[in-house]
């Protein structure tokens, strides 16, 4: 039982530390981790495997 609780409380303390952004920042949102929203990639001429132009 104890083992079970340590476990749980360790998770716990890993999704609130996770998510102090989202939490407790007014407005925060996860970022958004998409290649095509990101200008560097784009720049780069790297483009997602969904992506329709990918495949032609």
């Amino acid at each position: 039982m104890a083992t079970l609780l340590l476990t749980l409380v360790i998770v716990g303390l890993a999704v609130l530390l996770l998510g102090v952004k989202i939490f407790f920042v007014k407005g925060g949102k996860f970022p958004n981790t998409h290649i095509h929203d990101n200008p560097e990639m784009r720049k780069r001429g790297i483009k997602c495997a969904k992506d329709k132009d990918f495949f032609e």
